[in-house]
C-alpha cells in the first residue's frame, strides 16, 4: 500500500489511527479513497480486520468500500464489518434478540406490511381513515422511533389532544401487534439494538471489546438513534472516525440531525479535525460559485473547496419567458454539446420537485433527446397520475378491464379483492366486459359489497354521460374531484401526500396546455397523446440517456454537464422554507449539492413566469443566483430576453438596460416586459408609431427608421436567430411581402411555427 498516492490531508486521515477523528470531506474531495486507505493502514499496523467496523448509508457504498480495501490488503478485507446501520443492527439482533422476547427468526416488515397492520388497527379503533391516514400514522411512528420515544413518551411530548391520543393508541397497539407477530419494522432494527445494549450490558461490552475501531461515513445524515448507537459502541475505546460534510446535510425532513456533525467536537473535545478541501471533480469556477453560495449559511464548519484544475468555463445563466422556453433552451444547449462531441449520458438536469419534470420530458421527446428519470418515476408513470388516466380511459372505453380493475377500489370504497374476483368470474361466465358486471350484478354478492359496487357503477355511468358535455380541462378537474382522488391526499400532512396533490395539479396544467394548443382537444385525442408519451421509453434502444432527477436524488453523483432548472423564489428555495432560517439553510445546502455535481459545464436557468401545480406564478429569480458573483457568470448567456427588452431586471437585481447601447430607451412596463405602443395611439401617423415601437423593441434608431420607412425585410433574413417577447428564441423560416404588410415566419423550439405581421411583431435579432 502506497500512501504517497494520497494528498497531504488524505494521508493525514489515513495515518491518524487512534482517538476521535472528524474528517470534513468536501464534495469531490476523495473521501472514499481516504477512508479505504485508513482501514487498510489500520490492518497494516496490526489491528485485526474483524475488530474494524465501517458503517455506510447504502449497500452500494458498502460494496464499493469492501472492493477498494480488498484491492489494498487482499483477503483480509473480508473480515472487516462493512455494512449499513440497518444491516449491522439486524446482524446483532439475529444473535441476541431472544433476550428481548423475540426469536431469531423474526420478520422485518416493509412499508406495505406496516400499512396492512396499521389499516387493521385503524378499523379496530373506528378511526376515520380519511381524517387520519395510514401514511401519516407511519410517518409519526417512524419519527417517534428515530427519536427513541415509546408510545407513552411520545404522547408526553405531544399536544396531548384527541388526535395525539388516537396516534398514541395506534402506536401502542402497533407495537403489541409486531411483538405478537415476532416482527420488526426498519426503524425497530435500530431501536431494538439500542434496547438490547441498554438492558443487557454484557452484550454491549462484548461489541465494545470486539470493535476497537469504528468508522462512520456520511455522518451528517445520521439521526438520533444512529448517533446513540455509535456513541455507545465507542464510549470506551474512543476510536471513532466520522466522515461527512455539513454543507451536504440535506435530509433534515426525514430525521437527519446536522448537529451530530457540528457538535462532534463537543462530544470529543480532543478530536483531531482534518479537512479534505482539494476537489478532484469540478473546475475552479464551479467550485468558486459553490463556495460563494454556501458561505451565506451561518450554521456550518469553515472550509472552502479548491482545485488544481483550470478555471474552466463560466457558468451559463438564462432567464426564460416561461417553463416551456426554459426546457427548450436546455434542449438546445444539449444538442449543441452533442454536436461538439459530448455524449447525452454525460448530461443531467436537476430540479427541486418531481412535478417540474413533466415539461422537461415533453420537450426532450420533441427534440428527440433520449432521457431517463433517476430516483423517481416518469411523470406519467406516477401512481396518482396513472390513477387519473385509468379513470379517463375507462370513461372513453368501458371495455378496458385493466383500467377498471385499477380504479374500482381507488380511492378506497370498500370493494375488496374477493368482491372483485367474484365480479371478474361473473363477467367471464357471461362473456361480457367487467364494466357490464357493475350494472348486471351477480346474485352471489352480499348486501354491503353489492351496495358499494352499485354506487361505483352509478358514478362511472354519470361520468361517461358527462364527458362529452364538458370542456376537456373542466371535465378532467371534475373527475379528479368527483372520484375523491384528490381528497384522499389533501388531509394527509406527510410530504409524500403533498407531492401527490402537487402532481395532480401539474397534470391539470398539462391538460390545460394541451387544450390550448390542440386543434381538437377531445378526451380521446388527449389520451392518445399521453399514450405516446408513456410508451416512448420502451421504444428507446440507445444506451446514452440524459438523466433527469431531483437534487436530493443527485447527492453522491457527478456529471460532466449539469443543468439546474427552476431557480426561482418559491421553487428553489421552496416556499415552505421562507419563514424558517434553519430550513432556508438546508435549501442553500441543497443548492450547494446541485452546483457541486457539475464537473465541466454548469447551466442555470429560471423563468419570468411559470405554470406549475396548475397555478401561474411570477417569481423573482432565486436568491442563490444572486449569491454567485457576476465574475463567474458568462455575460453572453445572461438572459438574452432581458437584454433584448429594455426595463427587464437581470438575475442580480439591476436593470438589464445597463448592458444595452446608450441610445436605447425604456418603454412602458408590464410584468418586466415593455408594452408595445399600438399604432395610432396618440401618434400622428403609422410611420411615426412604427418608429417608436422599433426603439422600444430594442432596435437602434437607424433600424427603427428603416421600419418607419417601410424597409422591414432588410432587417431580417432567413436563418436569423431572433427573440420574441412571449415565445422566446426562434429561427426565421420565411419572410413574405414588403413594407408595412411584410410577414415573418419563425420556428420556436417551445411553441412550434408562428407567423407574425413584421411591423408589429415584438422581435429582435439575437447575436449568438
Amino acid at each position: 500500500m502506497n500512501l504517497d498516492l494520497l494528498n497531504e490531508q488524505q494521508r493525514k486521515a489515513a495515518e491518524t489511527l487512534d482517538g476521535p477523528v472528524l474528517i470534513l470531506a468536501g464534495a469531490g474531495s476523495g473521501k472514499t479513497r481516504a477512508l479505504t486507505f485508513r482501514v487498510a493502514n489500520l490492518i497494516d499496523h496490526g489491528v485485526a480486520p474483524w475488530r474494524i467496523l465501517a458503517i455506510t448509508f447504502t449497500n452500494k457504498a458498502a460494496r464499493e468500500m469492501k472492493e477498494r480495501i480488498h484491492a489494498l490488503v487482499g483477503e483480509r478485507a473480508d473480515e472487516v464489518w462493512i455494512s449499513t446501520f440497518h444491516a449491522m443492527c439486524a446482524k446483532i439482533l439475529r444473535r441476541d434478540i431472544e433476550k428481548l422476547g423475540y426469536t431469531r427468526s423474526f420478520t422485518i416488515y416493509d412499508d406495505d406490511d406496516q400499512g396492512s397492520v396499521l389499516n387493521d388497527i385503524v378499523k379496530q379503533l373506528n378511526i376515520d381513515d380519511k381524517a387520519m391516514t395510514v401514511r401519516e400514522l407511519r410517518a409519526k411512528i417512524g419519527d417517534a422511533k428515530n427519536r427513541l420515544l415509546a408510545p407513552d413518551e411520545w404522547f408526553a411530548q405531544s399536544p396531548r389532544d384527541f388526535r395525539s391520543q388516537q396516534i398514541h393508541d395506534v402506536y401502542h397497539i402497533y407495537e403489541t401487534r409486531l411483538k405478537s407477530a415476532n416482527a420488526l419494522d426498519f426503524d425497530d432494527l435500530l431501536v431494538r439494538a439500542l434496547e438490547l445494549f441498554a438492558d443487557h450490558p454484557p452484550v454491549l461490552d462484548s461489541y465494545r471489546q470486539r470493535f476497537t475501531h469504528v468508522l462512520v461515513d456520511e455522518y451528517q445524515d445520521t439521526n438520533f438513534a444512529q448517533y446513540s448507537l455509535v456513541k455507545l459502541l465507542t464510549q470506551k475505546s474512543r476510536n471513532l472516525c466520522v466522515v461527512g460534510d455539513d454543507d451536504q446535510s440535506i435530509y433534515g425532513w426525514r430525521g437527519a440531525d446536522i448537529r451530530n456533525i457540528l457538535d462532534f467536537e463537543k462530544d470529543f473535545p480532543d478530536a483531531t479535525v482534518i479537512k479534505l478541501e482539494q476537489n478532484y471533480r469540478s473546475t475552479a469556477n464551479i467550485l468558486d460559485a459553490a463556495n460563494q453560495v454556501i458561505a451565506h449559511n451561518e450554521g456550518r464548519k469553515d472550509k472552502a473547496l479548491w482545485t488544481q484544475e483550470e478555471p474552466g468555463e463560466l457558468i451559463k445563466l438564462f432567464c426564460a419567458g416561461d417553463e416551456r422556453e426554459e426546457a427548450a433552451w436546455i434542449c438546445d444547449r444539449m444538442q449543441q454539446l452533442k454536436l461538439a462531441g459530448d455524449a447525452y449520458g454525460s448530461m443531467a438536469v436537476l430540479y427541486r420537485t418531481n412535478a417540474q419534470s413533466r415539461v422537461l420530458e415533453e420537450m426532450l421527446m420533441r427534440a428527440g433527446i433520449p432521457y431517463r428519470i433517476y430516483g423517481g418515476l416518469r411523470f406519467y408513470d406516477r401512481r396518482e397520475v396513472k390513477d387519473i388516466i385509468a379513470y379517463l380511459r375507462c370513461i372513453v372505453n368501458p371495455s378496458d378491464d385493466v383500467s377498471l380493475r385499477r380504479i374500482i377500489n381507488q380511492p378506497k370504497r370498500a370493494i375488496g379483492e374477493s368482491t372483485i374476483q367474484e365480479l371478474v368470474r361473473y363477467a367471464g361466465e357471461k362473456e361480457m366486459p367487467l364494466y357490464s358486471a357493475l350494472i348486471d350484478l351477480p346474485n352471489t354478492l352480499s348486501a354491503r359489497p353489492r351496495k358499494c359496487v352499485r354506487e361505483f357503477g352509478d358514478l362511472m355511468n354519470e361520468l361517461v354521460m358527462q364527458h362529452e358535455e364538458m370542456r376537456l380541462s373542466d371535465f378532467v378537474a371534475h373527475v379528479i374531484e368527483r372520484t375523491g382522488l384528490r381528497a384522499q391526499y389533501e388531509k394527509d400532512l406527510a410530504e409524500e401526500a403533498r407531492s401527490r396533490v402537487e402532481n395532480m395539479d401539474e397534470f391539470m396544467g398539462a391538460v390545460a396546455e394541451y387544450e390550448q394548443a390542440a386543434d381538437e382537444p377531445t378526451l380521446e385525442n388527449y389520451l392518445e397523446n399521453v399514450a405516446l408519451i408513456t410508451d416512448l421509453d420502451a421504444a428507446e434502444t440507445s444506451a446514452q440517456y440524459v438523466t433527469l432527477m431531483t437534487v436530493h436524488s443527485a447527492k453522491g453523483l457527478e456529471f460532466p454537464t449539469v443543468f439546474i432548472s427552476g431557480l426561482e423564489e418559491g421553487i428553489f428555495p421552496s416556499a415552505r422554507c421562507m419563514q424558517e432560517e434553519s430550513r432556508l439553510e438546508e435549501e442553500r445546502r441543497l443548492c450547494y449539492v446541485a452546483i457541486t455535481r457539475a464537473m465541466r459545464h454548469l447551466y442555470m436557468s429560471y423563468a419570468s413566469q411559470r405554470m406549475i401545480y396548475n397555478q401561474l406564478s411570477y417569481n423573482a429569480s432565486s436568491r442563490f443566483i444572486g449569491e454567485i458573483p457576476k465574475r463567474l457568470v458568462d455575460d453572453e448567456w445572461i438572459s438574452k430576453r432581458e437584454r433584448s427588452f429594455p426595463g427587464a431586471m437581470d438575475a442580480y437585481g439591476h436593470p438589464a438596460t445597463k448592458r444595452l447601447p446608450k441610445q436605447e430607451v425604456k418603454g412602458p412596463m408590464s410584468f418586466g416586459v415593455p408594452k408595445i405602443v399600438p399604432s395610432g395611439a396618440g401618434i400622428g401617423n403609422r410611420s411615426a408609431a412604427l418608429g417608436i415601437q422599433g426603439v422600444q423593441k430594442g432596435f437602434t434608431p437607424s433600424a427603427a427608421a428603416s421600419i418607419a420607412s417601410g424597409a422591414l425585410s432588410s432587417l431580417f433574413a432567413v436563418g436569423d436567430r431572433v427573440m420574441h417577447r412571449k415565445f422566446g428564441e426562434g429561427n426565421v423560416m420565411e419572410i413574405r411581402g414588403n413594407g408595412g404588410d411584410s410577414r415573418i415566419v419563425i420556428s420556436f423550439a417551445a411553441y412550434g411555427i408562428k407567423e407574425f405581421v413584421l411591423s408589429i411583431a415584438p422581435i429582435v435579432k439575437v447575436n449568438e
